[in-house]
């Protein structure tokens, strides 16, 4: 179990892929935006 949770603790924190900034979220997510984007996106 010890190694399991080390792999998701050691993942690297998820970048904004349109702004470079860092994604505050679980890295399982499949979000690519921070919401600051997202929120551009939908105005």
């Amino acid at each position: 179990m010890k190694n399991y949770l080390e792999f998701y603790r050691n993942m690297p924190k998820k970048i904004c892929t349109e702004c470079g900034c860092e994604i505050e979220e679980q890295h399982e997510s499949y979000l690519y935006e921070c919401e600051r984007c997202i929120g551009k996106h939908e105005r």
